[in-house]
């Protein structure tokens, strides 16, 4: 893919392996996730709906697996559980996620729209809502904790860096200075961090 007017190489990504750009999505670099966003996640090419229904739970299927993580040193988990103490902690858990993800939603929308200063048409919404969920990759490293014990704080360190992928993420679809950007990441993840801890 070249440019019309200087003939140079628009994408660079385009004749790389999968896992080149996957490395380079966690050095967190803009070209890799200006090609993701753009030329991977065509709105031509791709069923666009579909993919942001699966992302969407994907996501959800994700943070509640990182609510159960968190909560689940708090209370104990054995056998002499009754049913209605499980279903309590499953809806208290289920709860948390829905409402934590709602409000980081809305902080989101409203960070983006008074700190970037840009109006958020549907289709617009559209494409920060997938840049969000795509970019909340880190999120699958919460499965290598079935497998292997790790302390809890890796928890908050893979929070963090899903916050400084949102961050370059939203760099890159709405052109941005990464200052705002990283203000608007950091407020919608300010604001859930405390609904989800003023409900457990």
């Amino acid at each position: 893919m070249k440019c019309v007017n200087c003939k140079a190489v628009a994408d660079e990504y385009i004749e790389c392996e999968l896992m080149i750009v996957l490395i380079d999505l966690i050095l967190h670099k803009p070209k890799a996730y200006r090609h993701v966003l753009f030329n991977v996640l065509n709105h031509e090419r791709t069923h666009f709906q579909g993919l942001l229904w699966k992302s969407l739970v994907g996501f959800l299927v994700l943070d509640t697996y990182r609510s159960l993580l968190v909560k689940k040193p708090e209370e104990e988990w054995g056998t002499s559980m009754s049913i209605s103490s499980i279903f309590w902690i499953y809806r208290k858990m289920l709860m948390d996620v829905f409402l934590g993800n709602y409000m980081f939603l809305c902080s989101f929308l409203f960070a983006i729209r008074s700190l970037l200063k840009t109006s958020a048409q549907f289709s617009r919404f559209r494409d920060l809502l997938l840049a969000v969920l795509i970019s909340s990759y880190f999120k699958i490293l919460l499965t290598a904790m079935m497998v292997w014990e790790f302390p809890p704080a890796v928890i908050y360190i893979i929070d963090l860096f899903v916050l400084s992928s949102n961050t370059v993420a939203l760099k890159v679809i709405t052109k941005s200075t990464m200052n705002r950007c990283i203000g608007a990441c950091f407020i919608a993840h300010a604001i859930k961090f405390c609904i989800t801890q003023a409900f457990a």
